[in-house]
């Protein structure tokens, strides 16, 4: 048995389990698949988390069986591997939502008695939000969301893979004692959590007469080019690594969009999937449109998918150059973005001229600054401190005589940040109202450019107890 501190990878089949373990230890010896159950035996690795050596152990899927079965051998593997563990990432799906063997095998882990951090899996897009929020039924704690096939969340898993090892602190640390709050949990305030040795992934997405291609050759230049292009997300585009200002990219071309201007509604349909792949790949989308034709159907789709599947958002305006009254001109464009883009309240506007290459400058500052935003991570502390102003401006309304009570706010997740509000009737309060929160929430924390998940779950009256055992007296 390994002297290092082991965490064992459990849940049912086709949850992830093995693409998780292949991001933890950096290797890809455990086989991925959409098929149940490929991963009949345990495979234990060494991992370095947080500057802290550990064992891995991604188990076989627990699952239902008959005695004497292979599945049965996988559930015991799997129970042996709990029960030898220090601490427990309990997966689960979350496109797929919370299923009775979810349930059943969150009952096992807990009985257990092991230290357990449960982890909702595929949450990119919004198809896996309302999975997230059930995994709060389960008993188990707050979830840790993140996207095992995109990289996404890890760094919110490890850090709390730390926090219930007591190792937060790594061992060859230099001594720093700073003790910025980069979890999101103590009083630090803001973080950005953000691993400066990753690229940033960055898509071009935009019609083809929007000058997408001039814009893409202007941006890499041979002065920024770290590698040539390589394969990319589809068989139609490029992927280039650059550098801007000491921070290395990796800017996705999709080269569908570019080659011909719009001649049936098939093509259209076609560039626009083009551009949505981009989207999945990408951490910021910058959408180019034309400052002579601005925002067309096509441009407010791509923006709406960017939204939904929680990227952040820029818009570069280009043929900047051939505008004649351009004050007004971009007044219009401003209040069209304002009045269309209502999912990505504040996103940021650039105007540029790829054929003249100006703006570029600006348009990489609105890119860093909004991937920054959408990193963010706020403290708990800060939220409510946020939350007790806003509500002292704008009360919330009564239901059914009765105010409703927001007690509680903490974001459980970045990537984009996502916030979850406890109150007592959260099915009565008004949109209106969550639109007030989300826009004071935004313009507090400046998290413009990125939409924001503002979640309401119900929370119990601690003083209801205490009420009933009155009147029974």
């Amino acid at each position: 048995m390994s002297t290092l501190p082991t965490i064992a990878i459990a849940g049912r089949p086709n949850v992830g389990k093995s693409t998780l373990f292949n991001r933890l230890t950096g290797r890809r010896t455990a086989l991925v698949s959409d098929m149940p159950g490929l991963t009949r035996d345990r495979r234990a690795e060494d991992a370095e988390i947080g500057g802290h050596k550990m064992m891995v152990v991604d188990t076989a899927g627990l699952e239902e069986s008959d005695p004497g079965t292979i599945a049965a051998r996988m559930r015991a593997q799997s129970e042996t591997a709990i029960s030898e563990s220090d601490i427990v990432l309990f997966v689960i799906d979350a496109r797929a939502g919370v299923t009775p063997s979810d349930q059943a095998f969150a009952r096992i882990i807990r009985t257990s008695g092991k230290r357990v951090i449960l982890v909702v899996n595929k949450c990119e897009g919004r198809a896996g939000e309302s999975g997230f929020y059930e995994a709060y039924g389960l008993g188990l704690g707050e979830p840790v969301a993140i996207s095992a096939e995109h990289g996404e969340g890890l760094g919110d898993l490890e850090t709390e893979i730390l926090n219930r090892l007591d190792m937060l602190e790594a061992p060859y640390s230099d001594g720093d004692e700073d003790g910025d709050d980069a979890d999101g949990d103590g009083d630090g305030g803001e973080a950005v959590d953000i691993d400066p040795a990753k690229p940033i992934r960055v898509a071009i997405v935009g019609r083809p007469n929007a000058g997408k291609s001039t814009l893409v050759n202007a941006l890499i230049g041979e002065d920024r080019m770290i590698t040539g292009p390589e394969p990319g997300l589809t068989r139609d585009s490029i992927a280039t690594e650059l550098e801007v200002s000491g921070r290395r990219i990796k800017l996705f071309d999709t080269a569908g969009l570019r080659r011909k201007a719009r001649i049936t509604e098939l093509a259209e349909k076609l560039a626009a999937s083009d551009a949505i792949r981009a989207i999945n790949f990408a951490e910021v989308v910058v959408l180019l449109i034309d400052a002579e034709h601005p925002l067309e159907h096509q441009d407010l789709t791509i923006a709406g998918f960017v939204a939904d599947e929680g990227r952040a958002l820029v818009v570069a305006v280009n043929k900047w150059d051939l505008v004649q009254d351009k004050q007004k001109v971009q007044r219009e464009i401003r209040e069209l973005v304002t009045e269309k883009m209502d999912a990505v309240v504040g996103v940021p506007l650039v105007m540029i001229s790829a054929i003249a290459e100006r703006g570029l400058d600006k348009l990489w500052d609105a890119v860093f600054s909004a991937h920054a935003a959408w990193n963010k991570r706020l403290s708990t502390s800060e939220l409510n401190r946020w939350l007790e102003e806003a509500l002292a401006r704008h009360s919330p309304p009564a239901a059914s005589g009765r105010r409703i009570k927001l007690r509680y706010i903490t974001q459980p997740s970045a990537r984009p940040p996502t916030f979850v509000t406890f109150c007592s009737k959260p099915e009565d309060l008004p949109r209106s109202y969550v639109r007030y929160l989300t826009n004071s929430l935004r313009e507090a924390f400046d998290l413009n450019g990125v939409p924001i998940r503002f979640n309401l779950r119900k929370s119990a009256n601690p003083f209801e107890k205490r009420r009933k055992r009155g009147s029974v007296s």
